[in-house]
């Protein structure tokens, strides 16, 4: 396939997908599919039932919550299992059954929250961990209110977060609106912890996430389609807006990105669409998968 201008003025990557191999549309929630009002607009919903109704199904891979991202689930109408977590729990809403569950190793979690509690940002960070599908924090802060209120979720709060390491949680994350100090923490703690240890980025800038090494939305849509569905990734078109979509921008066939994509976000992708405010992915789902 040639390579497609983008709307917005950038293209950066060939591919040699081909658009009518398209099997699976795979989509991210925030700043994607859902923007400043937290719901999906009317234009992204007709676009997606558009590819549906040309049998292309449709999966969502988000770092929210698997209870967060259930409602987004049923508005596009999946049939496929639920990739959450960053791809750390994936679970089909239909049948109940748990596909993968990876979590964070406990040592792990208490050198992160050695690091977290430093004198230098003990008070400068919100910290959450996600266990057994509950929103566990130590105090409620302006930014875990504000969190909440979008992901509809009521926070547990325990004070010392080491007394609920009796089960690791699925997720570690720190919050700060200070997206400059979030950007110096994964720096820092990316020297730290390599690869091999812990899987580190951000979803949105003022959002630290650790999750299990193995996990990322790459590895999540690769079990998706090769293992579930018995496909590859010429048959994936994926739609992120963030770095945590970064590996299934890079696994799928087709990778778009949003316009408030970063950069080197941007960079990765066969095409940028237009922003989630002026439904990007509406525009992206015409331009491969409705021709």
């Amino acid at each position: 396939m040639t390579q497609h201008s983008s709307i917005t003025g950038q293209s950066a990557r060939q591919t040699t997908a081909n658009a009518d191999d398209i099997r699976l549309l795979v989509l991210d929630i925030d700043g994607t599919i859902s923007g400043r009002s937290n719901q999906v607009r009317e234009p992204v919903k007709q676009a997606i039932r558009a590819a549906q109704a040309k049998g292309i199904q449709v999966a969502i891979a988000t770092g929210r919550m698997y209870r967060s991202a259930l409602r987004f689930h049923a508005e596009i109408g999946s049939r496929l299992p639920l990739m959450a977590y960053q791809g750390a729990w994936i679970q089909d809403p239909t049948n109940g059954t748990t596909h993968r569950h990876w979590s964070v190793p406990k040592p792990l979690v208490l050198q992160l929250l050695d690091d977290f509690e430093q004198p230098e940002l003990r008070h400068l960070l919100s910290v959450h961990f996600y266990i057994d599908d509950q929103l566990v924090v130590r105090e409620i802060t302006e930014e875990t209110r504000l969190y909440a209120e979008r992901s509809g979720i009521e926070p547990i709060v325990v004070g010392d977060l080491r007394r609920t390491l009796t089960t690791e949680p699925t997720k570690v994350l720190a919050l700060s609106d200070d997206s400059a100090l979030i950007t110096k923490l994964l720096g820092n703690l990316r020297q730290k912890y390599p690869p091999a240890e812990l899987y580190l980025t951000t979803s949105v800038a003022t959002f630290f996430e650790a999750t299990h090494p193995l996990v990322s939305k790459g590895t999540a849509v690769r079990y998706l389609a090769e293992e579930i569905l018995g496909w590859q990734a010429a048959n994936v078109m994926a739609i992120g807006d963030n770095f945590n979509d970064v590996e299934m921008l890079e696994y799928a066939g087709i990778g778009v990105a949003m316009a408030e994509s970063p950069e080197a976000v941007k960079a990765i992708a066969q095409w940028v669409a237009p922003s989630v405010e002026t439904d990007g992915v509406a525009a992206a789902i015409e331009q491969f998968l409705l021709q």
